[in-house]
């Protein structure tokens, strides 16, 4: 017999959480924080660790919510400039590479030190390479600092995190399943996901222009808009088939078509989506928190709020580190160290892992949760601080007289 789905029980979930996150977000709004900050909250609260509204595995949810990150991976594309992004492409590089490399060390040497097995230790420190680029990007888009150098650097490193998250996912893969780890294997891995990326720009730039050409002739109302969404939507597939990451292919759709004259347009369509999908996103990855794990009077949490404790030193002190990576850089590298801490639902894909393959016990699964938890909602209000919100150019009152000089000109 087929499952039965309660549609309408669904979609009371649904405008349940979108109403909670839409008020949850105006509230940390009129607190001064980022509005993702309070739906991460409203997550929190309809999750099952307190009134257990929303199931984060539900599949339904789970494919709506990553319609959302893709949507908002997409629309965040459609508003960088490639060529600013390729102008900070080495400070990118230092900052992915460093935010790796640093962060796995310092969590692969705190669960050696803690005595744990080296294949927990391995896993444990991988949960730490990963950044949620979707929660920094909506931040710094709520901000109005989407277009700053710093922002350009975090979104280039977050990408370039992306694919070397790929790499290390692989090869961590292989030692649970007991596979040998080659030289060639992983720079297979690599090069697929770099060249889905370049060869998606070099190809697509020559073909998105003359087709956006053709949808204006049609003159078909949103046309350019649903062209833009379909290409966001295929090219996410193709990456995820090509052993890349769904959001890569997404953000490069935006890209691509973020050099058009139809970009403004789609930009504003792809908005009115994402109004109902991203919420959700961050719903779902607020709703993936068990907050009892914070009971200091339970005796069984204190060992994970001890080993999660440190966990979360490494994954901060990593990641904020790496922002200092391009000393070259004169800007704010205390913006660009923030903006990669966030783990969100990458962090928790490397936990999940863990313990389905039997490498980590609900313990150690609790602490890297617990890492993933605090660096999630630790980033919005600090990326708030570091840069306020941007505010738009007023011109000043021309002189009296001007006005008149400048007619009888």
């Amino acid at each position: 017999m087929p499952h039965h789905f309660d549609i309408p029980q669904f979609l009371g979930v649904v405008a349940l959480a979108l109403a909670v996150a839409k008020f949850a977000g105006i509230l940390a709004q009129r607190f001064g924080q980022p509005a993702v900050l309070g739906e991460l909250i409203a997550g929190v609260i309809l999750g099952s660790s307190v009134l257990g509204v929303v199931d984060p595995g539900s599949e339904v949810l789970h494919v709506l919510a990553e319609l959302g990150v893709v949507l908002l991976l997409f629309e965040i594309g459609l508003e960088t400039d490639l060529r600013k992004l390729l102008q900070v492409g080495g400070a990118s590089a230092a900052v992915a590479f460093v935010g790796v490399l640093l962060p796995f060390v310092l969590g692969y040497a705190v669960c050696r030190m803690l005595r744990t097995s080296q294949e927990v230790a391995v896993v444990a420190g991988a949960a730490l390479t990963a950044t949620s680029v979707g929660i920094t990007a909506r931040v710094l888009g709520d901000l109005g600092r989407l277009q700053e150098p710093e922002s350009q650097i975090v979104l280039g490193a977050a990408v370039l995190d992306d694919i070397l998250g790929l790499v290390i996912l692989t090869v961590v893969t292989g030692l649970t399943q007991d596979q040998a780890i080659t030289v060639v294997g992983v720079a297979k891995v690599t090069g697929i996901a770099f060249g889905f990326l370049l060869g998606t720009l070099l190809i697509g730039g020559m073909l998105a222009q003359p087709i956006m050409r053709l949808a204006d002739k049609l003159d078909v109302r949103a046309l350019t808009t649903m062209l833009g969404v379909i290409l966001a939507l295929a090219l996410a597939w193709l990456a995820d088939r090509s052993g890349s990451a769904m959001i890569i292919g997404a953000f490069a759709a935006g890209l691509l078509l973020a050099r058009t004259p139809q970009a403004h347009e789609i930009e504003k369509g792809v908005a009115h989506l994402g109004y109902f999908f991203v919420p959700l996103f961050f719903v779902w990855v607020g709703a993936q928190v068990d907050i009892r794990v914070f009971n200091p009077l339970d005796a069984a949490n204190h060992q994970t709020l001890w080993i999660g404790g440190l966990l979360i030193v490494c994954a901060v002190v990593g990641k904020f580190l790496a922002g200092y990576a391009p000393f070259w850089f004169r800007g704010k590298k205390s913006v660009i160290g923030v903006g990669m801490i966030p783990r969100g639902e990458v962090g928790l894909i490397f936990a999940q892992m863990g313990l389905s393959k039997g490498i980590f016990d609900e313990r150690m699964f609790s602490a890297v949760t617990l890492m993933v938890m605090v660096t999630t909602f630790l980033a919005p209000p600090l990326l708030k601080f570091l840069l306020p919100r941007s505010l738009p150019m007023v011109k000043p009152p021309a002189p009296e007289g001007t006005a008149a000089m400048v007619t009888e000109a």
